[in-house]
């Protein structure tokens, strides 16, 4: 425990006490929590429950007003307990009243009337609700500074803010007004409000707020609940999807009557919040089964837009490969039809065949790659183009073609190119009178 050798005696009960309450076992983030609210156990307790579920904290934290619930202030079944001021009894006791009463009867009558008259004179500053945390904050160190810390624990928030939790958590809610000015108050704060069982029960089962009607959060609550006298309690429950106020108590009581009183209807009203929290578990059941719907669904969801998205690419894939094949025919095509075109314009362009018995004339004897022979005679001044020409455009000849000779083997550059358009003729070749030659197939 070195880390706690710098606090005093009483922080270390605190820590401890903190410790036993939130079930936090690092001691350093205890005391970094306590640190942070001041060594203020309650609120530190109250905001590490609400960090636990997910709630907002409430101390020292500047936020908007929460919309307060849906209210039944006065449902007809509703416990309301009147404890008339314990009687005078033996003589002492009625001689002291009787003496006293003139005294205390005026001096009420007066007190009224004066705060009648000066409200006439001067609006209540009460009416303004500005600050419902600081009003509830106040109240609570003023509590303490004059009754000390024997209290249950105080909510610390508005009490709207009360009411939202107490629904959210399915819990009852606990009100206390607390009136300064009246003659039982202070012996109900220093006598039932800190007996060990009143505490002991309050903590164990019930969020419990309190504030003074002197500050405008206080006497906005008291203008909507309505009380007659002080103390003044109030018990609170979700009770058909409305905070419903189930019971009042007012007037003087001791603790062992509270707590019995305040069991009594705790029990009378619990089946309501059973049946709350079967709703919300249904709720929740509904909504998680629902989620789990959803996410299946998407799950499925995906899947068909999987197998659409590959359904489609394959269909794409095909329709493109069809289409590739079907430009390739194209291609062919037309490279078949200029390559016919191309023939016919070479036909057209051959020169007449000579005579027999023409001098000029030479015999060409082809022999192409199927064994078919070919005779085509020119003149020996003809560029061997012809030849060229002769062969590509009979169809029993290859396309991609040499012609060449057969002893000795040599190859006719007969085939026109943009280095040679004009190859040379026959006779500058050195052919003779007739010749014989092969066509050779240069894909085979």
């Amino acid at each position: 425990m070195a880390d706690e050798e710098d606090l005093s005696s009483e922080q270390t009960e605190q820590l401890l006490h903190f410790q036993d309450l939130t079930g936090i076992d690092d001691m350093g983030r205890c005391r970094q929590i306590l640190e942070r609210h001041r060594w203020d156990i309650e609120a530190a307790v109250q905001d590490t429950f609400n960090e636990q579920e997910g709630a907002p904290a409430v101390f020292n934290q500047p936020q908007a007003e929460p919309r307060q619930p849906a209210m039944n202030l006065s449902p007809s079944d509703q416990r309301v307990f009147t404890v008339e001021r314990r009687r005078p009894q033996g003589i002492f006791q009625w001689g002291y009243f009787v003496i006293l009463f003139p005294f205390r009867f005026v001096y009420s009558t007066v007190y009224d009337l004066m705060k009648f008259v000066y409200r006439l004179i001067k609006p209540d500053p009460r009416r303004n609700v500005t600050d419902p945390l600081g009003d509830v904050e106040r109240f609570i160190q003023s509590y303490r500074d004059k009754f000390g810390n024997s209290h249950p624990v105080f909510y610390r928030g508005s009490y709207s803010q009360a009411l939202n939790d107490a629904k959210r958590e399915l819990k009852f809610l606990l009100v206390y007004l607390h009136g300064e000015d009246h003659q039982d108050t202070d012996e109900f704060c220093r006598v039932t409000l800190a007996a060990t069982e009143v505490t002991d029960f309050v903590n164990g089962r019930l969020l419990f707020w309190a504030c003074s009607t002197n500050s405008p959060e206080g006497y906005r609550v008291s203008q909507a609940l309505k009380e007659n006298t002080y103390p003044f309690l109030c018990l609170i429950v979700l009770r058909d999807n409305r905070m419903t106020v189930v019971a009042r108590i007012e007037g003087p009581l001791e603790s062992r009557e509270m707590v019995n009183r305040l069991e009594r209807v705790m029990e009378d009203n619990e089946a309501s919040l059973v049946a709350a929290r079967a709703d919300r578990e249904a709720l929740n059941f509904n909504q998680t089964l629902r989620q789990e719907q959803d996410v299946a669904y998407q799950v499925s969801l995906r899947a068909d837009q999987e197998k659409e998205r590959k359904k489609r690419e394959e269909q794409e894939k095909r329709e493109a490969e069809e289409q590739k094949i079907k430009d390739q025919e194209q291609e062919q095509l037309r490279l078949l039809e200029e390559k016919e075109r191309q023939k016919e314009e070479l036909r057209q362009g051959m020169p007449a065949e000579p005579s027999l018995d023409d001098s000029e004339a030479i015999r060409i004897i082809l022999r192409v790659p199927s064994g078919v022979r070919l005779e085509r005679r020119f003149l020996k001044t003809h560029s061997m183009k012809f030849l060229y020409y002769f062969v590509f455009c009979n169809e029993q000849c290859p396309d991609d073609f040499q012609i060449v000779t057969n002893f000795p083997r040599r190859t006719l550059p007969c085939q026109p190119t943009e280095e040679t358009p004009e190859p040379k003729t026959f006779a500058e070749f050195g052919l003779g009178k007739s010749e014989m030659l092969f066509v050779h197939d240069n894909e085979a």
